[in-house]
């Protein structure tokens, strides 16, 4: 499985299974539409933008372009690029009927048409061995870090947040994916121990 530098954004979960199936890359979903009304995702995908880089890929159908468009406009240009899959006519296999157009999504793409949209919008293929999967930072490890369920737990999110550049009001479990992409176990605990040194 070839590893990709980029951070690849596609709209749902259904996309985000396949891709994960082809390559070996953090894979995060706008959740639709769901992402003009997301500050929280927005700051995410700023962040990862500006740290590795993004890769859109949404379906081809006017859906799809809204949300393109979207983040062309919200992000800097030069962080992102831009992978097109092509119009194919069909159904998904989970799919009771086609989509409003009658095109494949994401989804509906063989592993070898979604590397080759890959490759040509120009993703950073990094060496042939595998990444080792870091173990992902629980709910658990908040608490034990005083980040949920102490007095102080709130104030302590804050500042974190504030020092790693995220929207104060991030949900606990947006803050949760946030740190499961940009940091491990390891290093959320030096972050932490800064944040209330000070």
């Amino acid at each position: 499985m070839r590893r990709i530098r980029e951070v690849i954004v596609v709209e749902g979960r259904y996309d985000k299974n396949v891709l994960k199936q082809v390559v070996d890359a953090t894979v995060v979903e706008t959740g639709g539409f769901g992402v003009f009304n997301s500050k929280e995702r927005l700051s995410l995908l700023r962040r990862l933008a500006a740290e590795r880089g993004l890769i859109v890929l949404t379906d081809s159908d006017g859906a799809g372009f809204v949300i393109r468009n979207f983040l062309k406009g919200a992000i800097p240009k030069e962080r992102v690029k831009h992978a097109y899959i092509p119009d194919i006519y069909g159904k998904e296999r989970r799919k009771a009927a086609p989509g409003k157009e009658g095109k494949l999504g994401v989804e509906g793409m063989e592993p070898q048409v979604l590397l080759d949209v890959l490759e040509r919008a120009g993703a950073t293929f990094e060496g042939g061995e595998r990444t080792e999967l870091r173990r992902p930072i629980t709910k658990a490890e908040l608490y034990e870090l005083g980040l949920t369920g102490t007095p102080d737990s709130t104030v302590r999110r804050a500042a974190l947040l504030k020092k790693l550049g995220l929207p104060e009001r991030m949900t606990t479990n947006a803050m949760l994916e946030a740190l499961n992409i940009l940091y491990d176990r390891e290093e959320l605990t030096a972050l932490c121990s800064d944040t209330s040194a000070k």
